[in-house]
């Protein structure tokens, strides 16, 4: 199976793709051994046994704050990665080993053994779920603009920025491309930047009006900022509907099991209010705590 695509088509972008990693150093040592393995066969058995036996679970993120990446001091840290480490010493494994990779490799990695589960904020989508399973997700995610301080242009929601001209930008492969060609916008007029840090530069220098991404993103990288601040969380509309994304665990499709079990220490966390507080310090809020679930998502 091919890896996902870094500018996937209508439907996939729709659906909610998870931003491709930007952590160059880390993805080099993924994508590399992805290419020496991609034809060995997928062993089979009880997976979670077997990393209880072992004590050790691979886990592979993408390099993306604030879901699994590497903080100042070197240390391999975010939403995912802690809470994997929490779940899984309460399975039985006590070491979480993460393994950083290009996000499009994330997937093909997975059925190829590179690493046992994937923890990197992967969206939940009908063409995921046919590839892999996912636990219920942790997070549920709405959009939101990085725009000059004051949004002097008034710009809210997708249909604003068709109705008002403004120059929009975006990050490489983000699902707002499809949100924004779905108001109206066309898709050869969106500037395509790096990441959000570029977004904001971008939109603090004047070379755009506005840049889409994650409300929780755009949140965090305008804390500092003087010049530029983040619009309210909003749905985009997708064939006329709000759309709600939502993010989770990837294991493969024989490991139910594991999954199975993920999901009920997923489960307690959540109605104990656990999980809010591990999420929270990664910058999340009570609007990204959900109880959608993997199946309706993969609708």
């Amino acid at each position: 199976m091919a890896p996902p695509s870094r500018n996937p088509n209508k439907t996939e972008r729709a659906s909610g793709v998870r931003r491709r990693s930007v952590l160059a150093s880390a993805a080099v040592l993924g994508a590399g051994a992805l290419g020496a393995t991609a034809c060995s066969r997928v062993p089979t058995g009880d997976t979670l046994a077997r990393l209880k036996s072992q004590g050790t679970v691979r886990l592979g993120i993408a390099g993306e704050a604030p879901y699994g990446y590497i903080d100042d001091k070197g240390d391999f840290t975010g939403e995912a990665v802690e809470l994997a480490k929490i779940i899984f010493k309460r399975l039985g494994v006590d070491d979480v080993q993460p393994v950083a990779t290009d996000f499009s490799s994330l997937i093909p990695g997975l059925k190829t053994q590179q690493f046992d589960v994937v923890s990197a904020g992967m969206y939940i989508n009908k063409e995921r779920c046919q590839q892999v399973i996912f636990s219920d997700p942790e997070y549920q995610m709405l959009d939101a603009f990085i725009v000059r301080k004051g949004n002097p242009k008034g710009l809210h929601t997708y249909a604003d920025v068709v109705k008002k001209k403004a120059k929009f930008g975006t990050g490489t492969g983000y699902a707002e491309i499809a949100y924004a060609v779905d108001a109206g916008y066309k898709e050869s007029d969106i500037v395509i930047l790096q990441d959000p840090v570029a977004g904001l530069n971008a939109v603090e220098a004047g070379r755009i009006d506005v840049f889409g991404g994650t409300a929780l993103t755009a949140r965090g990288v305008v804390k500092k900022s003087r010049k530029a601040e983040a619009t309210e969380a909003f749905a985009p509309i997708v064939d006329g509907k709000k759309h709600v994304d939502g993010g989770g665990f990837t294991f493969r499709p024989n490991d139910t099991e594991l999954r199975d079990a993920f999901n009920v220490e997923i489960h307690k966390m959540k109605k104990s209010g656990e999980l809010f507080r591990v999420l929270k310090r990664f910058g999340f809020t009570k609007d990204e705590m959900t109880e959608l679930t993997a199946e309706e998502l993969c609708k």
